[in-house]
């Protein structure tokens, strides 16, 4: 009974990063490594929102753009520009994001249900709460649902 109670103070721990001038989260247990730029390989015929490949030691590594997910206006990359390397089921995958800010622990009092409004609009539903800390709003993802099935069976067929 004490064990629940401690899980349920603890939380969990999310990566923070920035798109635009959003600050997102992600759970840190999906998070392998953070990268710095490096050159991404077009691939002809890819889905839009694989902005293409990267090789990262002997391992090809497909590379998301959120931002088309999300329908936030491309900038040009910055010194402080990031590929998160992440776990998504059986996949390996990296996604561009224009910084990346610290990992910090959230307790369940801190993150709170996406407005109902907002649920409605958002038919993937791959907003998975949202974080309030001090003054900070940050939206947490849940990649799994980014990725819908159909995306997910897309990766799939590049891994071929």
């Amino acid at each position: 009974m004490q064990k629940e109670t401690q899980e349920e103070k603890k939380g969990k721990e999310i990566l923070t990063f920035r798109l635009l001038n959003e600050e997102l989260g992600l759970d840190i247990s999906c998070v392998r490594e953070v990268l710095r730029p490096q050159e991404i390989h077009a691939l002809p015929r890819a889905p839009d929102f694989i902005d293409g490949v990267i090789n990262l030691r002997g391992h090809i590594i497909a590379v998301i753009d959120l931002r088309k997910k999300f329908n936030i206006k491309a900038v040009e990359d910055s010194p402080k520009t990031r590929i998160i390397i992440c776990k998504i089921k059986k996949f390996i995958v990296g996604i561009v994001v224009d910084s990346v800010n610290e990992v910090i622990s959230l307790s369940k009092q801190d993150i709170h249900a996406t407005p109902e409004i907002v649920s409605i609009q958002i038919e993937d539903g791959y907003i998975s709460g949202i974080a309030r800390v001090g003054e900070r709003v940050i939206t947490l993802l849940d990649l799994e649902k980014v990725l819908t099935k159909e995306k997910m069976d897309k990766l799939s067929e590049l891994k071929k």
